[in-house]
């Protein structure tokens, strides 16, 4: 005969166990089946979005060109289409499909959603921008079409995202910039750079690390075939053309000339040495730029490096009777004018 207390025990067991697996909202079987949704609501989502890119710019998408940019086998993408076109979301034509009318609604909210979050990402945290995009590939797909209107208002109703894409608005509507590539502008043709594409993520990469951004002005030294030179930001930069093919830019009146960025970067200071701050770059923003304003750095101020650290990095400046330590790569984007010691004192 079973012991009671055994019997009991196995039943309390079995009570908790099944409270874990079946427990409404917070069971593993419950987060299972809303986590699977998701994943299929994903998918089903990115291939409306990367077909309406298609459409967009005159590509035909393919079975083969959305199982590459989903990530997922041909036979799944098949399968998925199916699902689309029963949803009045797409229609067939033998090999080829392209969006319906609500689809098309469909694809530029989730369009929308990305943009207003990488926008958020740029102007209201201290994300670097090499992640705002990665970050916007998971919240579009968590952002209702209430809820990217409340974001949209939040942020002043932005017409572009931090790369120069538009944003759509609720009914679905892009102001659309007139550009050209930057391999296609005339040599000594100035030009204000108003998009930097941010796929693929290395080619984004290099974009950044040569330091350039949305509205810096440009001028055209040398194009050809195998390099693209060209002035921006005060310094001659050279670019593969297949790289300077995703800089978007907007031809201006020859007599624009490129404002030479004054004085030098604050990681020029040496321990000792001081500067009055010039100019915070553009690059800096959102929260990381309100930090720095909150910290006293603006024009005018006045920055005497103190020390470096045993590393190197960060270095401690004085800042309006504080202490604080900045990284370089913060102090680069920077720019003081020394003042000499006999000055400062």
């Amino acid at each position: 005969m079973p012991d009671p207390l055994i019997s009991l025990i196995v039943a309390a067991l079995l009570a908790v166990l099944g409270v874990w697996i079946f427990g409404p909202e917070r069971g593993a079987f419950w987060r299972w089946q809303r986590a699977r949704r998701m994943t299929a609501r994903v998918l089903r989502e990115d291939a409306l979005k990367h077909i309406h890119q298609s459409e967009i710019h005159n590509r035909r998408p393919t079975i083969k060109s959305l199982a590459g940019a989903l990530n997922v086998g041909s036979d799944e993408i098949a399968d998925l289409l199916e699902q689309l076109e029963a949803g009045d979301l797409l229609q067939i034509e033998g090999d080829d499909f392209h969006l319906t009318p609500v689809g098309r609604d469909y694809a530029l909210q989730i369009i929308r959603a990305h943009r207003l979050w990488e926008r958020y990402l740029a102007d209201a945290t201290g994300f670097d921008e090499k992640e705002w995009h990665v970050q916007a590939e998971q919240y579009e797909h968590t952002l209702s079409p209430a809820e990217a209107s409340q974001l949209s208002a939040r942020l002043g109703n932005p017409t572009h995202d931090p790369h120069g894409d538009p944003i759509p608005t609720a009914e679905g509507k892009m102001v659309y910039r007139e550009r050209v590539a930057l391999p296609d502008l005339a040599v000594d043709k100035p030009a204000r750079i108003v998009h930097l594409e941010d796929e693929p993520e290395a080619v984004f990469a290099q974009l950044v690390a040569e330091g350039l951004h949305v509205g810096m002005i440009v001028r055209m030294v040398e194009a050809s075939p195998r390099r693209i030179r060209f002035w921006a930001g005060g310094d001659e930069h050279t670019l593969a053309p297949l790289i300077a093919a995703n800089v978007g830019v907007e031809p201006l009146p020859d007599e624009v000339r490129e404002q030479q960025p004054l004085g030098e970067t604050l990681t020029n200071l040496t321990p000792g040495e001081s500067g009055q701050v010039v100019s915070i770059s553009p690059r800096i923003r959102g929260a990381e730029r309100r930090r720095l304003m909150d910290l006293g750095i603006l024009p005018g101020t006045v920055i005497e490096a103190e020390m470096d650290s045993p590393s190197g990095d960060p270095t401690a400046y004085r800042v309006r009777g504080a202490v604080i330590a900045l990284r370089s790569t913060q102090a680069d984007h920077i720019r003081i004018t020394r003042i000499s010691e006999k000055a400062y004192v």
